[in-house]
């Protein structure tokens, strides 16, 4: 960042790309016992936790205290909340199909270094608003907290979108419509999505209202560009658009942000 920020951030970076690699690890233990690589899927939101605890250790005594809380808090009620989502519907599942169309053909090593290693970076990059947050001075400011707003926003999008889809999945399949198009799903296709994007928008704002907080304006963009347009929202569709049903589903809701559906 700049030379404003405590002397102490910088000595904390290779203890929370430790705290990224420690996680990794264990997932891919994890994941060869389970014989399927989509484990790392619970581990993302648990990388960001890693991170967070391992700032706000490192932090004290040379950041804003409520600050310093706050990111904790927001980064382990999403990153847990999330992990514990997706680590019971995975229960009893085979292997992701996007993982095995993307790793077939791959060696070990690519496997490790594209699945393990780009996720790692990925997450200790985006999760640099956190990162540079513990360590910045002065008290919460109005941006701050719009911020925490905003993540509240998107965890309730996200936690609402995942119960309604979990009730949709849970009826007879002769009861179920052929698309989930009810509640959330009916104003954007994504609502979990969404969820993510503001949850990351909301802890930035929380570091940007005191410098040089705002110049980690790239992690939340890295997160709604991979949500919206890259390993997110498009390659999910990519395979679901093959039913009729959901085409004409993605014709009537928007695909990101909630708007009214279109007749």
């Amino acid at each position: 960042m700049t030379s404003s920020l405590d002397p102490a951030f910088w000595s904390a970076l290779p203890w929370t790309a430790l705290a990224v690699v420690a996680v990794l690890a264990v997932t891919y233990g994890a994941a060869k016992v389970a014989g399927k690589h989509a484990v790392i899927d619970v581990a993302w939101g648990l990388l960001f936790c890693a991170v967070a605890v391992v700032a706000f250790v490192l932090s004290a005594g040379h950041g804003d205290d409520a600050r310093r809380w706050v990111l904790l808090v927001l980064v382990l009620v999403w990153g847990l909340r999330l992990a514990v989502h997706i680590g019971r519907r995975s229960i009893g599942a085979g292997e992701d199909p996007r993982y095995e169309e993307f790793l077939r053909d791959r060696g070990e090593l690519g496997i490790v270094a594209v699945v393990y290693g780009l996720q790692g970076a990925l997450a200790w990059v985006i999760s640099a608003p956190v990162q540079v947050g513990m360590f910045l001075d002065g008290p919460l400011g109005l941006l701050a907290y719009a911020g925490i707003a905003v993540w509240l926003v998107g965890l309730v999008f996200e936690a609402v979108g995942d119960a309604q889809l979990e009730r949709y999945k849970a009826l007879p399949k002769d009861r179920r419509p052929p698309v989930m198009d009810r509640g959330l799903w009916g104003w954007t296709r994504h609502p979990n999505y969404f969820g993510d994007a503001c949850v990351w928008v909301g802890i930035f704002l929380v570091g940007a209202d005191r410098w040089p907080g705002a110049l980690t304006v790239f992690g939340p963009a890295i997160m709604v560009y991979l949500l919206a347009f890259g390993s997110g929202k498009k390659v999910l569709e990519r395979r679901m658009a093959k039913r009729p049903a959901y085409r004409d589903y993605m014709a009537r809701t928007s695909g990101f942000v909630p708007l009214p559906p279109r007749r």
